[in-house]
């Protein structure tokens, strides 16, 4: 078939052609390269070791470029050389799609189009085709899984986004190429979205269709292991986000942009509503008065990132228990405890007797019970405090201006 596509002119100018991944999918590979060339020629296909009749199929097709590993490494790695080959070939951005039929050639318009809007001094863009896992159809598996991986990536990240997961994506070539991936299966997918969300590349949804024929459809994901991988993936990444990504981020945006400029956008966040810059403070004081102590950071940042809040305020916040505070707040932990728990109010209990974890243990269901009412109680008020202070501050900026 001799074409050179209706969408040639629009890849040529954008520098990009399509990256299309295959193992052992000869029951669909020759139709999706024969729709694929409706659109464009400027197609390279990596045949990731197969052991079916893929290597015949391609030679059927001379206009597309092919590389032909001799065994198969996974899906990771086969992007991994893809981006370098592709990068060789001159281009600057590739769009993956999978060779198993699931996904529509006609939508390469979603992706270019997005891709032209984007203007010379923007940020790089990195783009996510989203399946809409809502949709009748959908596989329950798929579904379940893509909404573990997108909760996570917002842990991780700060950024929401609807699917993770599809192999639909336009990558800019330059920046995938400058990163080191570890990965090398499925879970090379995510750990390329965490990266380069991380080095500030706009990573995004766009609509796609999709589609799940289960007679045709070879999927060679392996339920237990890649789910094993994937979540690995994600414990290591909460550990860096946390201990590094985040407080390095801010302390880059603090230096840029000053004290009283960095107060007002990244703490107060003036663009919140006073209900979610309360939420935030709230939820520094609930997680700084719990008694989960070893995990605070984590689970502040989890809280923050579910309820979609400032996680730096929220993380200021929870520094209320900072040494000085402890003998304090674990003091009214145990006479709460006691109070509830029927016991009264114990005078005979002096501040100066709780100095150390065993005298923690000696009564820690009462501890952690009081601990829990007081973190709960104690939120509830700053959030009500707060949600006051931030409604007149609000007003009073509207009338300023």
């Amino acid at each position: 078939m001799e074409t050179s596509g209706i969408y040639q002119n629009r890849f040529k100018a954008l520098n990009c052609c399509v990256l299309v991944p295959t193992y052992n999918n000869e029951g669909t590979l020759a139709s999706v390269l024969e729709d694929l060339l409706v659109y464009t020629d400027q197609i390279l296909v990596l045949n990731d070791g197969s052991t079916d009749s893929t290597k015949q199929i391609l030679q059927n097709f001379q206009q597309i470029e092919v590389r032909n590993f001799s065994k198969n490494k996974g899906k990771g790695q086969a992007l991994k050389k893809g981006f370098k080959i592709a990068e060789e070939l001159g281009y600057d951005y590739v769009i993956t799609i999978d060779s198993d039929g699931q996904h529509y050639p006609d939508d390469l318009d979603v992706f270019l189009s997005e891709l032209e809007k984007r203007k010379p001094e923007d940020k790089e863009v990195l783009l996510i085709g989203d399946r809409n896992m809502g949709s009748d159809g959908v596989p329950g598996v798929s579904a379940t899984g893509n909404d573990f991986s997108s909760y996570w990536y917002l842990v991780v990240t700060g950024f929401q986004l609807h699917d993770t997961q599809s192999g639909y994506r336009l990558y800019p070539l330059k920046v995938m190429n400058s990163i080191t991936f570890y990965t090398w299966k499925f879970e090379f997918e995510i750990e390329t979205i965490v990266k380069a969300t991380w080095r500030k590349i706009d990573v995004k949804n766009v609509p796609i269709k999709v589609l799940y024929d289960e007679k045709n459809r070879v999927s060679h994901f392996r339920p237990f292991w890649d789910i094993v991988r994937i979540v690995l993936l994600y414990m290591w990444f909460v550990l860096v986000s946390f201990l590094w990504i985040h407080p390095r981020n801010k302390y880059r945006d603090f230096k840029q942009k000053g004290f009283k400029k960095f107060w007002k956008e990244d703490i107060l966040k003036s663009s919140d509503s006073p209900a979610k810059k309360a939420t935030a403070i709230a939820i520094g004081i609930f997680v700084g008065l719990s008694p989960f102590w070893g995990i605070h950071t984590f689970l502040v940042f989890v809280l923050a990132a579910l309820l979609k809040v400032n996680k730096v305020t929220a993380f200021l916040f929870s520094n209320i228990s900072i040494p000085p505070f402890i003998p304090v707040i674990v003091y009214l932990s145990f006479q709460i405890g006691s109070l509830v728990m029927g016991e009264g109010w114990d005078w005979t209990l002096k501040l100066q007797s709780i100095s150390s974890t065993t005298d923690v243990f000696l009564g820690l269901g009462q501890y952690i019970l009081g601990s829990l009412i007081l973190a709960i109680s104690a939120s509830i008020l700053v959030w009500i405090v707060f949600y006051l202070l931030f409604s007149v501050l609000n007003k009073k900026q509207i009338i300023k201006s």
